[in-house]
């Protein structure tokens, strides 16, 4: 405890700064937005970023309303220099308190050392600057000079990297140290806890969690030049992971352990696929995909994951089919997905405008007499004499069918033309 200053913290010098940053916390890039925006000279401040960088800032003494160090030239003549910040006085505090009191999630915050944006924003509401302004940040130098000197920046720099660690800093210049802040929200805390002014508010907080009300869209959008840019997306892992082998010697009760290793192979394929479509250029732009029906997504893990022959029976119990019809709706899914599927289901009559258009498309394929006959029987046309078929889909692309051992299979993806999915058919029989 200083006696003339009140509360104090020594820092010890910090090394050398390394990269090209010296904030990361969006409150440390405040901090230097004040020095950089007060600052008459730019020259002075860069030369002072270079000696903060090259470690020539001594221990950092901060004190309610000012920051102390001794900061050296490059010549190692060494300099006092200060800064000085107003502090908040008796009655700002008591409004800083009753408003951070308000909300656990203000106190759980400053506890992690974080200063989240709406911290600061509510305090401002309450007329309150926790972050200094443009020309809040005063130099004392030993050097003379008047403005922001070298030395001054080069200790403003230094306090940024300290700001990162530890927003307290920040309060303590503000007149506060941490202990006496901590101890007088707890306080409050608890009255509010047992029914003091403000209580209601305290327990609706608790109810909806420290974390309920977030942060205002406005509010984020004013901060913008100050937080720190968002991370790069994760890069893409050349293939999906690999589950871990649940195999033991006794398997638990209820659990098949071959079925749920199925499983979270298949969650990680379908994570990586995922992940790959996200980071696709103009993805924010693709249609949301269909959820499956349960019968669907069954018939999906059949086809992609290849399973057993337990497993499949498993699966063609869940799709609501023998295991026959099971590989018949696998080989759909793999020419078309759901669509596919829907297809091979589904019986329905196209409308007439639908039908002539077909037909005509048809007729312009051969010559005339000399085309295949086909006899419709609503969306499925089957080839007389041979062992084709159409089936038109809901999507409007026809779907091409042979008959293998007396059941209609796909043969192949849709075509928008009813003659080009029938010509390939048609050739392979």
């Amino acid at each position: 405890m200083n006696e003339k200053y009140g509360p104090e913290r020594i820092f010890a010098a910090l090394p050398p700064a390394q990269g090209r940053g010296f904030a990361s916390s969006w409150w440390g890039r405040a901090w230097l937005k004040a020095l950089e925006d007060t600052a008459l000279d730019g020259a002075q401040l860069k030369k002072g970023r270079k000696l903060a960088r090259e470690g020539r800032v001594g221990a950092v003494s901060v004190r309610p309303g000012r920051l102390t160090a001794v900061v050296q030239d490059p010549d190692s003549t060494a300099y006092r220099s200060d800064v000085l910040l107003q502090e908040m006085g008796e009655e700002e505090w008591d409004r800083f308190l009753d408003m951070a009191s308000e909300r656990s999630g203000h106190i759980a915050a400053l506890l992690d050392r974080e200063m989240p944006p709406h911290l600061v924003e509510d305090a401002a509401a309450a007329g309150l600057d926790l972050l200094p302004g443009i020309g809040d940040l005063e130099p004392e130098c030993g050097c003379g000079a008047w403005d922001h000197c070298p030395h001054s920046g080069a200790l403003c720099y230094q306090v940024a990297r300290l700001l990162d660690q530890d927003p307290f800093v920040l309060l303590l210049l503000r007149g506060r140290d941490e202990r006496r802040l901590l101890d007088e929200l707890q306080v409050r805390s608890a009255a509010r806890a047992a029914g003091g002014p403000g209580g209601g508010a305290q327990a609706a907080d608790a109810a909806r969690g420290p974390s309920a009300r977030g942060v205002r869209a406005d509010e984020a959008y004013a901060a913008r030049d100050i937080l720190p840019p968002l991370p790069p997306p994760p890069p893409l892992p050349s293939e999906p992971g690999t589950p871990p082998s649940l195999d033991t010697e006794t398997d638990p009760a209820g659990v098949d352990p071959s079925a749920l290793e199925f499983l979270a192979a298949d969650s990680a394929v379908r994570a990586h696929a995922l992940l790959a479509e996200a980071l696709a250029a103009g993805h924010g732009q693709q249609p949301w995909a269909a959820v499956l029906t349960p019968d669907q997504d069954a018939v999906r893990l059949a086809a992609d994951g290849r399973p057993g022959t337990r497993l499949a029976a498993r699966l063609a119990t869940a799709a609501g089919c023998g295991p026959a019809d099971l590989d018949v709706a696998v080989r759909a899914w793999r020419f078309g997905g759901a669509a596919a599927l829907a297809v091979h289901a589904e019986e329905w009559r196209p409308g007439p405008a639908e039908l002539a258009r077909a037909r005509a498309q048809l007729a312009a394929a051969w010559e005339t007499g000399e085309g295949p006959r086909l006899r419709a029987a609503g969306n499925r046309w089957t080839v007389t004499g041979s062992g084709a078929q159409l089936r038109y889909g809901q999507d409007g692309r026809w779907w091409p069918y042979v008959k293998e051992r007396g059941r209609w299979v796909p043969a192949g993806p849709a075509e928008d033309d009813p003659a080009a999915a029938l010509a390939g058919v048609l050739s392979g029989s």
